[in-house]
């Protein structure tokens, strides 16, 4: 089954993408929701990253996006060679971070 990956802790889909809404995709405001849904469903067509993911439970700094796409490079098992992902954080040092790391491992890989 294929679908769309919105990590996000605020925002909705139509918040980001003019012409998509919340139907669109597979919501999940955090780090462990992240996990669970690819671990689940598989790798997704497309993952939309939000970096900055708010306080977790005991109010201290949640995991962020970066953490979500360290996962995937480093711990998730998973091929990433046609992962598809677009960064929409406010945040652009978060942005580049998460940004260059997908590229240069999805490069690493094809080169292989």
């Amino acid at each position: 089954m294929s679908y769309k990956l919105f990590l996000d802790d605020i925002r909705d889909v139509n918040m980001v993408y003019k012409n998509l809404t919340n139907n669109d995709f597979v919501i999940v405001r955090n780090f462990e929701d992240f996990k669970a849904v690819i671990l689940e469903k598989g790798l997704p067509e497309l993952i939309s990253f939000d970096n900055d993911l708010g306080l977790d439970a005991n109010d201290q700094v949640a995991e962020d996006g970066y953490a979500c796409a360290k996962w995937l490079v480093y711990e998730s098992g998973i091929d990433l060679q046609n992962l598809k992902f677009n960064v929409h954080s406010a945040n652009p040092v978060a942005s580049q971070q998460i940004q260059g790391l997908l590229d240069n491992y999805i490069r690493h890989l094809r080169l292989q």
